[in-house]
């Protein structure tokens, strides 16, 4: 299959690496320094496990018009680059082109399936104006939930660190011909690839971690062990997972886990650090809206009450805007 990743980031680089590894004709939209690395020494992957380096080739561009039609188009940039992703997908996209959005956060398309409110609520803080759903429409989407650990120690050497399993599924749950496709490339490219019949849940468990880790590493610059182990910062993100539960299961999306549970699952991953915790250390944008932003637009549409949540968004918009990582 023709797959083209659009992003050059850590999970994307896997995906591509991983992909082509696999047989598949993979082309990747990069810039910047990863452009000029990928181009000139390759897509390099390293499994922290083992110190084995697997090189790649993708083709590689700026620029998607020169990359032509894809059979999937796999978006993996941060939420705070979807706008530039959805000026310029258009020439990657035939009449049959899935995109599968393979990020953190709530998704724009949240609410389109959902029996909550009837297909008819947006979600104006991730998608003003509506236009990420005019170029990437909700027929061609498939959703990919993201459990694989992976950072960018320099331009175009990928460090793989943990994990490797992938929740894939359709907005809504009726799946079609175009998860079973990707679900098959992805478990043949060496992924734990699974099809998910509700993925708007699969989502939501991941956003109970997303929302209280990474917030909360990005202002205390602690890893998650340290978090954890401090009995009144494991209380205060045990609050917000508590919000977040219940924000959830009023439009009808039940994560249906306990945050002791939740807690636990990051507790098996020892002294890691979250995504946002690497952006900050790196001074680059912080993933805020995707994660806190959208949530909170969720809650009030819900008219559910999530004051620790609120809270935890001023505090990290003023951190990062302090340091220009926030616009």
């Amino acid at each position: 299959m023709k797959i083209c990743i659009f992003g050059a980031g850590a999970i994307g680089g896997v995906m591509a690496a991983w992909l082509e590894r696999a047989g598949h004709e993979v082309s990747m939209v990069a810039r910047g320094a990863n452009l000029e690395a990928i181009r000139t020494k390759g897509l390099r992957i390293k499994t922290n496990s083992t110190g084995e380096i697997l090189t790649t080739h993708p083709r590689v561009d700026p620029d998607p018009a020169k990359l032509g039609v894809q059979d999937y188009v796999i978006v993996t940039v941060k939420g705070q680059s979807l706008p530039a992703v959805a000026r310029t997908i258009g020439p990657l996209l035939g009449p049959d082109t899935s995109i599968v959005t393979a990020m953190n956060g709530v998704p724009w398309w949240f609410f389109d399936k959902l029996a909550y409110g009837g297909g008819r609520l947006r979600l104006e803080s991730l998608d003003p104006g509506g236009g990420l759903a005019k170029a990437m429409p909700t027929s061609r989407i498939v959703g990919c939930v993201i459990h694989c650990a992976a950072s960018v120690p320099e331009p175009g050497l990928i460090s793989h660190n943990m994990g490797k399993k992938l929740i894939v599924g359709e907005p809504g749950g009726k799946n079609t011909s175009r998860t079973k496709g990707i679900v098959e490339a992805f478990a043949a490219a060496g992924f734990e690839a699974i099809a998910s019949q509700f993925i708007e849940k699969d989502f939501w468990v991941k956003l109970l971690g997303n929302v209280s880790f990474n917030p909360v590493s990005a202002l205390t610059l602690a890893t998650a062990d340290r978090m954890i182990g401090d009995p009144l910062m494991k209380g205060y993100m045990v609050s917000v997972m508590r919000e977040v539960l219940a924000i959830g299961r009023a439009v009808g999306v039940d994560a249906d886990i306990d945050p002791e549970a939740r807690i636990d699952m990051a507790r098996a991953l020892g002294a890691f650090k979250t995504s946002m915790l690497q952006d900050m250390e790196a001074r680059k944008p912080l993933e805020i809206d995707g994660l806190l932003s959208g949530t909170l637009d969720i809650a009030k549409q819900a008219g559910v009450e999530a004051p620790f949540t609120r809270s935890l968004l001023g505090l990290i918009r003023v951190r990062a805007g302090t340091t220009g990582q926030y616009p």
